[in-house]
């Protein structure tokens, strides 16, 4: 019990009804508590009465604290919450080359518009140029660059021009890089597989099942794209090394029934990640969304059920990682965030991730250009070539800084997950138009809460063996 020569005073967080008599309240610094109705009562009117242990672990996850702070005290909360907003104050970290719009895929949940020719849809060299160069304008000491497409690998050459020139570069700036290639792998070499073995690139690809839900989704005239998709990854496999290819899902209505069926196949084939993704309301989804598109309870109780399946190969020793879950339980657990660009208050768009486009613009995510794919240009930074800083100064960027401080959003600012998320202004955007349109009505906010609540819950009941897992997971790189 705490005494007159001890002064303590209870510090601001913030709270959220699990369940009946099952409450996560959130300090101001991102540590977490369980409590019941008792013990939120006594926390806010009686926290004195709670043992030494008690009042330990409140001191220790920031809860309660002597009034005012002292000076070490102050230090180490504002270097916590600082830790939080690093990636997004250190500069684009993710830098999107889009050297092609072309691809053969008319996948109906396409978040881009895709070309089948490449007049018109390509890169020039000028502005290849340009954005290799740019990308040193960061201060950010490590870089991704990631080739975007359509599907890049069909213009092999701007790709092994761009990472070439940024290597040269790099001889003199000594930043630490990674190179990604989001590609079906379709159009995959021997002498591509042995450049990027040369210039350690990695690829990433899309598996969204079994065979025949794959095909579904992804259909080319052949009817072959799974089995296409299969092959790459073998060569780069073979040539790179096993870890060369990650891959993802994207759910379709389609997917629902699969939940275990798609987990399975990921263990099939031997991959160790797997990132069950909604639908994006973006090009091609958007015009099918009749056909594909499903209810927030519908996908949550896919999910639900994918993740259990995911839980289940961990326990029998094979390790798989549901990326998004990851993500989120990086922002719970670790005190060093991971940089997830669309978690980050403010957003991650335009100061953590910056896309340079085939058309010659800048754009502040992937999904912003993927606007402009549908006619809307309102998310465009600038012309590629222009200086990062003025970039990053234009009235898209500082509006979307604005409308992402979940400090000062009504709905976000009482959150008791604030710590962990923002606003998403560029779907928001997307959706109404507008970066500020009430948060409680965007499908970021319902997907983000929900994902939280789900782990929460899992944290507050599962065995020693998951909460192992899920503190793996939450490290920075993954796990």
């Amino acid at each position: 019990m705490l005494t007159d020569a001890y002064p303590t005073t209870l510090y601001p967080f913030r709270f959220r009804r699990l369940a009946p008599d099952n409450i996560v309240a959130v300090s101001e610094t991102g540590d977490h508590i369980f409590l019941n109705d008792s013990t939120l009562s006594d926390l806010v009117h009686r926290f004195a009465n709670f043992s030494a242990p008690q009042i330990a672990e409140l001191k220790s996850k920031f809860f309660l604290g002597p009034p005012g702070g002292t000076p070490g005290l102050r230090r180490l909360i504002s270097s916590r919450i600082a830790a939080k907003h690093e990636t997004v104050l250190s500069g684009p970290s993710l830098h999107i080359i889009v050297p092609t719009l072309q691809c053969a895929h008319s996948c109906r949940y396409c978040q881009v518009s895709r070309a089948l020719d490449d007049e018109g849809h390509t890169m020039s060299m000028d502005d290849l140029d340009a954005a290799c160069d740019t990308i040193f304008e960061s201060r950010a000491q490590a870089l991704t660059v990631e080739f975007q497409g359509g599907d890049p690998l069909l213009r092999f050459d701007l790709i092994r021009h761009a990472i070439e020139r940024i290597q040269t570069r790099n001889i003199g700036e000594q930043r630490h890089l990674r190179f990604v290639v989001t590609s079906t792998l379709h159009q995959l070499t021997e002498e591509m597989c042995q450049f990027f073995k040369a210039h350690k690139v990695y690829l990433s690809t899309s598996i969204d099942g079994p065979e025949e839900l794959h095909n579904r989704n992804r259909p080319l005239p052949g009817k072959d794209g799974y089995e296409r998709t299969l092959k790459g990854m073998s060569l780069a496999r073979r040539i790179i090394g096993v870890d060369a290819v990650a891959a993802l899902v994207t759910v379709t209505r389609n997917s629902l029934e699969y939940a275990e069926t798609i987990v399975d196949q990921y263990v099939d084939l031997k991959l160790h990640d797997i990132f069950l993704r909604p639908l994006s309301n973006y090009g091609f989804a958007v015009k099918n969304a009749h056909a594909l598109s499903y209810s927030h309870a519908e996908f949550a109780a896919f999910y639900a059920q994918a993740f259990e399946r995911v839980i289940y190969w961990n326990r029998q020793g094979y390790p798989l990682r549901e990326v998004g879950a990851s993500i989120a339980l990086n922002k719970v657990l670790s005190t060093h965030d991971g940089g997830y660009v669309d978690l980050q208050s403010p957003s991650g768009a335009g100061l953590a991730a910056i896309v340079y486009n085939y058309d010659g613009f800048i754009y502040p995510s992937d999904e912003a250009r993927m606007l402009a794919e549908m006619g809307d240009f309102g998310l465009r930074l600038g012309k590629i070539g222009q200086p990062l800083a003025q970039v990053l100064k234009s009235p898209v960027q500082r509006d979307l800084i604005q409308a992402s401080l979940g400090r000062y959003v009504p709905g976000c600012d009482e959150c008791a997950y604030r710590t962990y998320c923002g606003p998403d202004p560029v779907n928001t955007y997307g959706r109404f138009g507008t970066t500020r349109a009430p948060i409680y009505l965007t499908d970021h906010c319902q997907r983000q809460m929900w994902l939280f609540d789900y782990l929460f819950q899992k944290l507050h009941g599962e065995d020693e063996d998951f909460l192992n897992l899920a503190f793996e997971w939450a490290k920075p790189n993954g796990g």
